[in-house]
Order: structure tokens, then C-alpha cells, then sequence
């Protein structure tokens, strides 16, 4: 199985999960330039990543490929054992792929939307920002009392993590959010986040 990626982009969410399975894997490490090659290009049309390659399987998308790792391993227990388990899961992995890390491309790329207008892309990343301490909110706010979003580690934890790494790196601050502070700090203690941190190169 093999994995590709940039450091601390969202496969990292994808290589925590490969750790805690703890099977063999291995990793290959990307440019961006490198996305839009012809041979990677035949992997994944898009020119991002992830991508995880499993034989002649070839898997695209972080939240499908999070999803096919936990139920090749189910004995890592990372969706749940009851439909509602499993659907809480896809619930909060679905609130870090399709909203947060959405609205968090506008804070990364916000050019891109602006037509070339730094004034516009300068106005979309603030009112990104504010949408995101929203989500970051609700995450906030149902981390109460609990170490995982759905009362059980999941892969839907990985994707937070990543997300709540790309503050610190837009320096978004999460003052008032001191759930997320403390998932934090919970999720750079355990052994597989280490070791996938440690792998690309972000510790």
C-alpha cells in the first residue's frame, strides 16, 4: 500500500490512520509540481493529493481513502460498530472535508477565487477565517467531555488534527477554544501521530 502526499497537507490525516492500523506501508512524498506530471496525473487526474495506491486499486480523496482503510482493518475499530456509531463518524469526518477544509481553501488560496484582485482575496480570507472559528465552534463544543469528536478514536479525529495544524500555520488563533487546545495536545501525544508527523518531516 502506498501512500502519496505533501507534509502536513491533508494526507497526513490518511498516514495517522496507516500508523494506527499498523501494517506495512510506504510513503511517497510530493512537489507540487510534481502532482502535475503525466504519470501522476494518470494516478490522479486532479493533480493533488492524497492518493493511495492498493495493488491495482488507486483511490483518490482523503475521506474515501480514510474510509477504505478502516473497513480493510476492522479490527482498528476507526468507524464504529453500530450504524449510529458509524454514522457519527461520517458525520464529523464530513464536517472536516466538506467544511472545513472547504472554507480553509480560501484562507490558503484565496487568489484563486479573486479573479487576480488582491483587495478581493485579502476579504475572502478574513471572512474565511471568521467562518472557520464557527465550525471550529461546533468541534469545540462537542469535544466536551470527550478525547475523540464521536466518544471513540476515529478517522474522523486525524482529519481534525490536520485541520486544527494549519492554524498554527495561517496563525488562526483558537483563543476561547480550549477543547480543541486540549484534543490537540492529546492527538501530538499518541505514538502514530508522532510517527506520521515524524515521517514527513513536521516535528
Amino acid at each position: 500500500m502506498k501512500l502519496y502526499y505533501f507534509p502536513g497537507a491533508c494526507p497526513l490525516a490518511s498516514h495517522i490512520v496507516l500508523e494506527w492500523i499498523g501494517k506495512p506501508y510506504e510513503t511517497v512524498r510530493l512537489t507540487r509540481e510534481q502532482t502535475k506530471e503525466a504519470d501522476y496525473l494518470a494516478l490522479n487526474p486532479t493533480g493533488a493529493v492524497p492518493t493511495l495506491v492498493d495493488g491495482d486499486f488507486v483511490l483518490t480523496q482523503s475521506a474515501a481513502i480514510l474510509n477504505y482503510l478502516a473497513e480493510l482493518n476492522p479490527q482498528a475499530d476507526l468507524l464504529g460498530d453500530t450504524p449510529r456509531e458509524r454514522a457519527e463518524t461520517h458525520r464529523w469526518l464530513g464536517l472536516c472535508n466538506s467544511d472545513l477544509h472547504k472554507t480553509f481553501s480560501l484562507v490558503f488560496g484565496a487568489s484563486q477565487f479573486s479573479g487576480g484582485d488582491e483587495a478581493v482575496a485579502q476579504v475572502l480570507a478574513v471572512k474565511a477565517i471568521e467562518h472557520l472559528r464557527g465550525l471550529l465552534s461546533i468541534t469545540n463544543n462537542q469535544l466536551r467531555g470527550r478525547d475523540w469528536l464521536t466518544g471513540k478514536r476515529s478517522v474522523a479525529d486525524t482529519y481534525l488534527f490536520v485541520i486544527l495544524l494549519w492554524t498554527g500555520f495561517k496563525q488562526i488563533p483558537l483563543d476561547g477554544l480550549d477543547e480543541l487546545r486540549r484534543f490537540q495536545e492529546h492527538m501530538q501525544a499518541d505514538a502514530g501521530v508522532q510517527a506520521a508527523m515524524k515521517a514527513q518531516g513536521l516535528i
